[in-house]
């Protein structure tokens, strides 16, 4: 089905991660399921995405990325494991995650190629981290002690808001959550150099940056998680709006369609 066959439901991908399937079906299973891979997403973005009038697919490293955008109206690069230290010219360090290389690979040339076509994307934590790797920028590898203890954050449910940030005027966030909001943040990482076209718009007590915005187009990475918070969160209505007014586009022949 193609998206612009009904603008009024735009059709928003979300990004996942892939595990072997052993480590889901537990150790008895390890031997039988060797070389099998699931693909794993959480289901919080397609609920939310979902109640707010849009129509959530997950998609995988196995689509081509442009003929997947071909058909998506808006992209979620979801959050995960950390964003591989040698696509900005560092190494990992004992405090690295699992890293999965291919996954950041695909998920770079989806990111760039939906900037370039128009098709409104948002990251968050990791899709975040990821947005500003893909235009050129560098992350903070670890951030423990800095003056704020409220990054990770793994005692508290996943939806508590625990430390607010401050948001640049001028910026589609300003617009959307006013000069200040509470927020889910929890992270081992930050964005640390801009990338080309990359504008920080809200930082952290401890002038972590939190949020950015690609100049000229759609795209937002905050790194809070909007997906886990039960009341609606703005950023994620801005991407539903965004995604339908562009799949409008592609009904009237303005929008990316190749």
């Amino acid at each position: 089905m193609n998206a612009g066959d009904h603008p009024d439901t735009p059709l928003i991908g979300i990004t996942g991660r892939s595990y072997p399937a052993g480590v889901v079906h537990g150790a008895e299973m390890q031997a039988a399921m060797s070389g099998l891979w699931i693909e794993a997403f959480y289901s919080a973005y397609s609920e939310r995405l979902g109640a707010l009038g849009a129509i959530p697919v997950y998609v995988t490293r196995q689509a081509d990325p442009a003929a997947l955008l071909a058909r998506l109206d808006g992209v979620i690069l979801a959050g995960g494991i950390d964003v591989d230290p040698r696509l900005y010219g560092s190494q990992p360090t004992e405090h690295s995650t699992v890293l999965d290389p291919v996954q950041d690979e695909w998920e770079i040339a989806l990111a760039r190629l939906a900037v370039e076509r128009g098709t409104p994307v948002l990251g968050t934590c990791r899709g975040h981290e990821l947005l500003n790797v893909a235009f050129g920028g560098t992350l903070r590898e670890h951030i423990d002690g800095l003056s704020s203890p409220h990054h990770r954050r793994i005692i508290y449910p996943l939806q508590d808001r625990g430390h607010r940030v401050e948001i640049a005027a001028g910026s589609k966030l300003r617009e959307l959550y006013g000069p200040a909001v509470d927020v889910n943040s929890f992270h081992h990482q930050a964005v640390d150099r801009l990338g080309e076209g990359v504008r920080a718009c809200a930082y952290a007590e401890d002038e972590v940056i939190e949020a950015i915005e690609i100049d000229g187009a759609d795209a937002i990475g905050v790194q809070w998680h909007p997906e886990f918070v039960e009341d609606a969160e703005p950023i994620l209505g801005w991407l539903v709006e965004r995604a339908r007014a562009f799949a409008a586009g592609r009904e009237i022949g303005t929008g990316e369609t190749s």
